[in-house]
């Protein structure tokens, strides 16, 4: 039925699910990502403009998904629609910081596919988020986020997120892994 909210399961992946979740709208459904959400995930990532696996760092990659995706301390989130597609990801990390006793919830990573915008997806995942964070006791939701993403920035104040910096990012390691100039980081 168009509009309708459906329940969300409780696929459990780790400690990351203890309660079952808002529901999404739509006939989507949040749960908890599992490592077979991989290449899904990695799909999503690259629509915000991060670096595309290859096959050389595919095995890796995975590899390191497939630990986060259990990790109490990393709870990744995938929107499913009614046919069962990932359309949208959300990593929430719980990190310390050396000037509170209290964790601070991070968001690196918030894509909802182009044909699932504007439908409460993002809404739905960051109201997650925060109540995981609140669960958690953390003190603080942090959120990054691309200059390029307006229509993103306007949600986030919408949730009552407000943008308190600047993030500055330079390329290191070896020569041969540095991007060429067409391959940058988005400028500034």
């Amino acid at each position: 039925m168009p509009g309708a909210v459906s329940r969300v399961s409780y696929a459990r992946c780790g400690n990351n699910v203890a309660r079952r979740m808002q529901p999404v709208p739509h006939e989507n459904t949040i749960r908890a990502a599992r490592g077979d959400d991989f290449e899904a995930v990695t799909a999503l990532l690259e629509l915000l403009g991060r670096e595309r696996v290859t096959d050389a760092t595919r095995a890796e990659c995975a590899a390191l998904f497939r630990h986060q995706v259990v990790d109490p301390n990393s709870h990744h989130m995938v929107v499913e629609d009614g046919s069962g597609q990932v359309v949208a990801f959300c990593s929430l990390h719980f990190r310390p910081r050396l000037n509170r006793i209290d964790e601070e919830a991070w968001i690196p990573d918030l894509i909802v596919s182009e044909g699932a915008r504007r439908a409460g997806v993002a809404l739905t995942l960051l109201e997650e988020a925060e109540r995981r964070a609140v669960a958690r006791g953390c003190w603080l939701l942090t959120l990054e986020s691309g200059h390029q993403r307006a229509e993103a920035h306007d949600l986030y104040r919408r949730f009552r997120m407000r943008d308190v910096g600047r993030s500055f990012a330079k390329r290191i390691g070896p020569e041969d892994e540095r991007p060429r100039a067409a391959e940058t980081l988005p400028r500034v």
